[in-house]
């Protein structure tokens, strides 16, 4: 079974970094996708940032091209994403996903995802 936790959430002025990790169990599907979604209340999951597996693409959402970098370590089952020059509207869940199946996708859209972790909450403040 796989189980994703997520880890390094906290809360930090604008301005300040932060780096999440998802440690991945029971996930051995690496010629596929993991990625980085968040959610504010009262708003949408976005997706944030994406790798793949196979060839390490990654992919970011507009608004955190520059500042966000997404990368993963295979010998420790863990995928990161580095978050820099962080800004309030960052303020949300950060949350892990896991795809385990191939075929044509959208990267950051949700729906691609069939694992997902329970979430660390980021508050930045101004």
């Amino acid at each position: 079974q796989v189980q994703l936790v997520e880890s390094g959430g906290g809360s930090v002025q604008a301005g300040g970094s932060l780096r999440l990790s998802c440690a991945a169990s029971g996930y051995t599907y690496d010629h596929y996708y993991m990625g980085w979604f968040r959610q504010a209340p009262g708003k949408e999951r976005e997706g944030v940032a994406s790798i793949y597996y196979a060839d390490g693409s990654t992919y970011y959402t507009d608004s955190v091209k520059g500042r966000f970098t997404i990368s993963r370590d295979n010998a420790k089952n863990t995928l990161y994403l580095q978050m820099n020059s962080l800004k309030p509207e960052d303020t949300a869940m950060y949350y892990c996903a896991a795809r385990s199946y191939g075929g044509a996708t959208v990267p950051l859209a949700s729906t691609a995802y069939n694992y997902w972790g329970q979430g660390t909450q980021v508050t930045v403040s101004s």
